[in-house]
C-alpha cells in the first residue's frame, strides 16, 4: 500500500506459510526512501504484527539492517520482503517444534509418573517384618472390634456342638429328659 509520493512511503504485509493447525506469523513493513536511495538504506519499520514474540520482532530488525547494509547500491525492497518472508517461515518452523518437544516431554513426564506407580517400595526383611506387625495388630484389632460388636448384639451364644464340648452332662441329659 503506497502511503505517500514523496518522499515515497508503503506498507507491504509478509505473511509465512501455513503452519501445522494454519497457524501464521504476520508483519506489516513500512519503507521509506531516501534521496540516494539506493545508494543509501531505506527508512523501515514494523508496523503492526500478529503472533510474533518481542524477540522475534528484534531479530527481524537486525535481519533487515543486515541485509539493507549487504544491499547497498542495488534495489532492495524484494531482497529485504523475501528475508523477513523466510525468517517467518523458520519462526512458524520453530513453534512447531517448541509445541512437539512439549508434547513429548509431556509424554516422557506421563512415562515417568506411570512407572513411579508400579514401582513400589523394595520388600527386605525389615520391611516385611514392620509390615506383618501392623498387618496382625490391624487383624487383632478388627476381631476384637467383632467380637465387642457380637457381645452388645447378644450374639455370644454358642452352639449347641460349643455347649457339648463344654458340659459332658448334656450327652446324658436327653435320656434323663426321656425318663422323667
Amino acid at each position: 500500500t503506497v502511503l505517500s509520493e514523496k518522499p515515497t512511503t508503503f506498507t507491504i504485509t509478509v505473511t509465512s506459510e501455513a503452519g501445522e493447525n494454519d497457524e501464521t506469523v504476520q508483519t506489516t513493513l513500512k519503507f521509506t526512501y531516501r534521496e540516494k536511495y539506493p545508494d543509501e538504506t531505506p527508512l523501515y519499520e514494523i508496523v503492526s504484527q500478529e503472533n510474533l514474540d518481542d524477540n522475534d520482532v528484534t531479530d527481524i530488525i537486525k535481519l533487515l539492517e543486515q541485509q539493507a547494509e549487504e544491499n547497498l547500491g542495488m534495489v532492495m525492497i524484494f531482497t529485504l520482503v523475501s528475508a523477513v518472508q523466510e525468517k517467518l517461515n523458520e519462526i512458524v518452523d520453530q513453534i512447531k517444534t517448541r509445541r512437539e518437544e512439549e508434547k513429548k516431554q509431556k509424554e516422557r513426564e506421563a512415562e515417568e509418573e506411570e512407572k513411579q506407580r508400579f514401582h513400589g517400595t523394595p520388600v527386605t526383611i525389615e520391611n516385611f517384618l514392620n509390615w506383618k506387625a501392623k498387618f496382625d495388630a490391624e487383624l487383632l484389632e478388627i476381631k476384637r472390634k467383632k467380637m465387642k460388636e457380637e457381645e452388645q448384639a447378644g450374639k455370644n451364644k454358642l452352639s449347641g456342638k460349643q455347649l457339648f464340648e463344654m458340659d459332658h452332662n448334656l450327652d446324658t441329659s436327653d435320656i434323663q429328659f426321656l425318663e422323667d
